[in-house]
């Protein structure tokens, strides 16, 4: 009788095996049992995205292990799957495979990881995440099938992390009757509790035209077996600025409240485009709201919302209406004008044309100068033909009424009402190209008479004798009688906009290119340092507010910032450096835009002469230096077109002070949200700089010297530059509030989360 082959197990796995519970001689009835599960596989389904996440009894969990990698298809990991009893089993030859392959996961799976899954799902137990899904969520490949009303967990065993899986193995072996875990569910289909499939489809598509971002919509089950739908995705609140948002839907009623508010609202963005333009932002729950302008838009009051926007619509056709009969009247007047100024015309020209012609012959003239050209008209006689001519009676014009006693209007209804309005809106705009075009085509008409009567006014200058007619006649200079005037209505000027994605690149190296040049080494040093904190002692200085005490604190910390960053050949810097500013590390290669350089990173210490024994009077002189460096920097350079640049702070500008300003409004925002964790109220400002605004960029020259001539041309480091904001005419501010979530932990999913508000003020 042959023997059986007996596999030793070594200390670090006999540690996690009893780290587990497990008995691998004496297995729990549970994990020997088996129930055939008849799953079937979907084609073209993507694993990778979940429709579902639930609760699920870990005894109601089958295991199987598929000799295959996470990614395979399911199919091949489902038809290579086997029972976890298989590979437990140690006492048959034919299983001693799988037994073995089953050892050699446990010794590659660490304690600690299987403590870090236990870890989060007591987190979840707790509360789930803000996104729902969760650092681990695709480890978990956990499935059901619905002609066994099974769930069940394919390990494919062929990956390298594990932990899912002994996690669970360990929560099985210890069988507590009612502990559950809360996972994805691979390949399952929305069961439409709340929204039917094809509703949150459509929810799908609503919300991209508003957003511009697909969201993750996940049906959700709680302990209690309650299901929610669960909506997260980002909204642009503002010039590519996102934020997070959710909603949350609990009941079939408040999901068809929310499909029907966003149905609503598509139709009416999608059908009248040129009316409705809806805008997002988040309330203090991060749940998303709707706008149009500053009206927020609810579904309780979208029958109001309808009758309001229909009446409106009815108001704009009437006075529509009205402007149609004005245009006609005055489209009509400067037809006949037009008719009259032609008739001149042709009579001017038809005289001009008979002096051409006599003047060709001796009798001609003589015939000419006795007989023709007396009957022309004058220019007031014209002016009074066409003010007598008959004036059109004006017709009252149909208005529509408004059915006041209808209190409910339907989408469908207004709709209508506006694409009647856009028919008339056209009709007009089409009447006003007419009556620009006749305009020009009158004052071009005007042009040509007055050229023409000025010829005939002139033949007739030479008539008093026959003989100066006779002189004149000869002449072969003739008036062109056809010179008119190309005019442009109603055409905008269309100024260069500063793009930041398309013109920063340029913008860099032309104001690095002039700053070189421009800039003495005194002038950069001291832009260098007001584009550090130090901006804002800077400012204080300027003020004339600042005090000893804050100065001689700030002293302190550059002292004991220096200290951290000592290197050893600085130790005797308190002595004199015959060697000045070179230092010997002038050779190493740094990489600046994807260039290498051999340049040296400016040293504020250094610049301000910040030393042990340093005070805080030889400071304020050195700040002092700097900001007259700094008054004479900015008067060389000068934008060459209108600039938008933003700040973020947490108090409001005063307008008198070096501000560094940023051309990037979401790298602005979010390094101002990294630095500042706690309030939830910020102000960020957008401000209109005119061309010829005095500036400072922050380019590479300001951050690094160029001794070697290596610095690579450019703004790398930084997209601000500093302006002097009491030098602004502020004509104009407005104001709108924006809401962004921010979590406390980013990469926490358990993180607790604040919603910041920001006062968007906009100065021009």
């Amino acid at each position: 009788m042959p023997r059986k082959k007996k596999i030793d197990i070594d200390l670090k796995i006999q540690e996690k095996i009893d780290y587990i519970g497990l008995d691998l001689d004496k297995l729990p009835k549970s994990l020997k049992q088996y129930t055939d599960l008849n799953f079937r596989t979907l084609k073209g389904y993507d694993e990778k995205k979940y429709k579902q996440y639930r609760f699920v009894n870990i005894n109601d969990i089958e295991i199987l292990l598929t000799p295959t990698h996470r990614i395979d298809p399911i199919k091949e990991k489902y038809e290579q799957a086997a029972p976890l009893c298989i590979y437990l089993d140690s006492k048959n030859e034919e299983n001693i495979l799988y037994y073995t392959k089953f050892l050699t996961m446990l010794r590659r799976v660490s304690i600690s990881q299987i403590e870090e899954i236990e870890e989060e799902q007591k987190k979840l137990s707790k509360g789930i995440p803000f996104k729902v899904k969760f650092k681990g969520n695709y480890l978990w490949q956990i499935y059901y099938s619905e002609v066994s009303d099974k769930y069940f967990m394919l390990v494919p065993t062929e990956d390298s992390d594990y932990s899912t899986f002994f996690y669970l193995l360990k929560k099985k072996i210890e069988g507590k009757k009612n502990e559950k875990i809360f996972v994805p569910i691979s390949l399952a289909e929305y069961e439409g509790g709340i929204l039917k499939k094809q509703e949150i489809k459509d929810l799908e598509n609503y919300l991209w035209l508003f957003t511009k971002d697909y969201p993750s919509i996940y049906e959700v089950w709680n302990k209690k077996e309650e299901v929610s739908l669960n909506i997260v995705g980002e909204t642009e609140i503002y010039n590519k600025i996102k934020t997070l948002y959710k909603v949350k839907l609990k009941t079939p009623k408040e999901g068809a409240k929310f499909y029907k508010l966003l149905k609503a609202l598509f139709i009416l963005e999608t059908e009248l485009p040129h009316y409705y333009k809806f805008t997002t932002n988040i309330d203090e729950s991060a749940e998303l709201n709707f706008y149009l302008e500053n009206s927020h838009i609810k579904y309780e009051i979208l029958p109001e919302f309808i009758m309001q926007q229909y009446l409106k619509s009815v108001s704009l056709k009437n006075k529509t209406i009205d402007d149609l009969e004005e245009l006609n009247e005055k489209l009509e007047n400067l037809k006949k004008e037009s008719d009259e100024l032609e008739k001149e015309y042709v009579t001017k020209e038809k005289q001009i044309s008979t002096f051409l012609e006599c003047k060709k012959t001796f009798f001609g003239k003589v015939k000419y100068f006795f007989k023709l050209g007396k009957n022309a008209k004058s220019k007031s006689e014209i002016k009074e033909k066409i003010k007598e001519r008959p004036k059109r009676e004006k017709t009252k014009p149909k208005r529509e009424k408004f059915k006041l006693e209808q209190r409910n209007y339907t989408l469908y209804e207004l709709e209508e009402s506006f694409k009647e309005l856009a028919e008339k809106e056209e009709q007009a705009k089409n009447i006003v190209m007419d009556i620009n075009a006749l305009k020009l085509k009158n004052k071009n008409l005007k042009k040509k008479i007055e050229n023409a009567s000025n010829y005939i006014e002139e033949i007739n200058k030479h008539k008093k004798s026959i003989f100066e007619f006779w002189k004149y006649s000869n002449k072969d200079a003739v008036a062109e009688l056809d010179e008119g005037e190309e005019e442009e209505f109603n055409v905008k000027k269309i100024e260069k906009v500063f793009n930041f994605e398309e013109d920063f690149e340029e913008f860099g190296n032309k104001a690095d290119k002039s700053q070189r040049s421009k800039l003495t080494d005194s002038e950069l040093e001291s832009c260098f340092i007001a584009s550090t904190e130090l901006i804002d002692l800077l400012n204080r200085i300027k003020l004339k507010v600042a005090e000893n005490k804050e100065i001689s604190e700030e002293l302190k910390r550059l002292k004991i910032a220096k200290e951290k960053g000592r290197r050893p050949e600085d130790d005797d810097e308190e002595e004199f450096n015959i060697f000045g500013k070179i230092k010997q590390t002038n050779n190493i290669e740094r990489t600046l835009g994807n260039k290498t350089h051999r340049e040296q990173p400016r040293d504020k210490f250094e610049i301000l002469e910040i030393k042990k024994g340093s005070k805080g009077i030889e400071l304020k002189k050195q700040l002092e230096k700097v900001l007259k460096d700094i008054k004479t920097a900015i008067k060389k350079n000068a934008l060459e077109e209108d600039l938008y640049v933003y700040k973020a702070t947490t108090d409001q500008l005063e307008f008198n002070t070096l501000e560094q300003v940023s051309m990037d409004v979401k790298e602005e925002l979010e390094q101002f949200l990294n630095t500042d964790k706690i309030r939830s109220k910020i102000y960020l400002y957008k401000i209109k700089l005119p061309k010829e605004t005095n500036y400072i960029a922050f380019t590479n020259i300001i951050f690094f010297d160029n001794k070697n001539m290596t610095l690579p041309l450019g703004m790398n480091l930084s997209s601000k530059i500093l302006v002097d904001l009491s030098k602004l005419n502020i004509n104009e501010k407005n104001t709108r509030e924006l809401n962004k979530l921010q979590f406390e932990e980013e990469d926490n999913d358990f993180s607790k989360f604040i919603v910041k508000n920001i006062e968007l003020v906009e100065i021009k």
